[in-house]
């Protein structure tokens, strides 16, 4: 069986993403930084140029994480704050939101945030930072966990744009990349 594949540029790095399917009706390119240190590393030096002005950087678990770990690194920020999918044992006093169903996970979540983070972002210039943008409900729970916090939404970065994300004016990434429906 063949495997399909789209082919990306990201800002002059080459990335072939496998099709997958997402629903009956829908395949999605797929992209996954995790193990890739090259994508990683050219993607995140990238991004660190749009968002230097931001004072502090926030992102969710688990796709983000390296990502944000490479531009906080480049613009010298000791920390950058995480949204965590599941409330762990020092995050008794921080606080979570609820997000409703993204493209991938296909059902609602939370995200909690602790209170080292909360301090962190607070009357901040946050740049919210994630591999991907497409149905904008992880971006949206990312900005309603800014603003709980008190934080800036100064500005939202990705690495891709999928779909009719592209042609949103409130964020930055460096490619698009389209869906695949099914007949």
């Amino acid at each position: 069986m063949d495997k399909k594949i789209f082919k990306v540029d990201v800002a002059g790095f080459e990335a072939q993403l496998p099709i997958l399917p997402v629903s009956p009706t829908l395949d999605i390119a797929f992209f996954n930084l995790h193990g890739n240190h090259k994508l990683t590393e050219h993607c995140g030096k990238k991004l660190a140029k749009l968002v230097s002005d931001c004072e502090v950087l926030i992102t969710a678990e688990s796709k983000g994480l390296q990502l944000c770990h490479v531009i906080a690194r480049e613009l010298n920020h000791d920390f950058y704050a995480v949204a965590r999918k599941t409330k762990k044992l020092y995050m008794q006093d921080g606080i979570e939101i609820v997000i409703e169903a993204s493209i991938t996970t296909g059902k609602e979540q939370r995200l909690y945030l602790s209170k080292h983070d909360v301090d962190l972002i607070k009357g901040k210039k946050v740049g919210i930072i994630d591999d991907v943008v497409s149905t904008g409900a992880s971006l949206k729970g990312l900005e309603d966990l800014v603003n709980l916090a008190g934080g800036i939404i100064h500005k939202k970065a990705f690495v891709l744009a999928e779909d009719a994300a592209a042609d949103r004016a409130d964020v930055i990434y460096l490619a698009k990349i389209p869906v695949f429906p099914r007949s």
